[in-house]
């Protein structure tokens, strides 16, 4: 468990770590330079799962590479299955992280929603609603690994 105080905020207990993959945590279908050595140094503190609707078919090689779960939403309506990804974890302990607009809803609920705006862009409903906006996955992975800097930006 991650547990962060963010005055005026409040004590988060983060648990859970959801990663869309596609224009997050990877690029056309290629894991960004340095996701899986930081994964590793995340995997302690909390459970790590990738969700994605797999469009490049690469799912079990995800899962492989990043010793992470994977959970694989269906074609159509993928807003509300990663919203209900979310709920079923607990959104009160998730950090979501994403960058299109089928991740603002999940996004909007987790405890922390951090909108990835990299190579792929991000959907303007992902940014506006995110807690946090960062330019790439090492910056996401910098927040967590070091809490300090997600204090410094929710404070309150």
């Amino acid at each position: 468990m991650l547990r962060i105080d963010i005055p005026g905020r409040g004590v988060l207990e983060l648990e859970h770590l959801v990663l869309d993959v596609n224009g997050t945590i990877a690029c056309d279908g290629s894991v960004a330079a340095g996701v899986a050595e930081v994964i590793d140094g995340l995997r302690g503190q909390l459970h790590i799962v990738a969700i994605t609707a797999d469009t490049h078919g690469t799912a079990p090689a995800l899962r492989d590479r990043l010793g992470v779960d994977i959970h694989v939403i269906t074609p159509g309506g993928e807003a509300a299955q990663k919203l209900a990804f979310i709920e079923s974890l607990g959104p009160e302990r998730v950090v979501a992280v994403g960058n299109g607009a089928n991740d603002v809803s999940m996004l909007r609920a987790a405890a922390v929603g951090v909108c990835v705006i990299g190579d792929e862009g991000a959907a303007g409903g992902a940014v506006a609603v995110a807690d946090v906006v960062v330019t790439s996955a090492a910056s996401l992975f910098g927040l967590l690994d070091n809490p300090a800097r997600l204090v410094a930006t929710l404070r309150v």
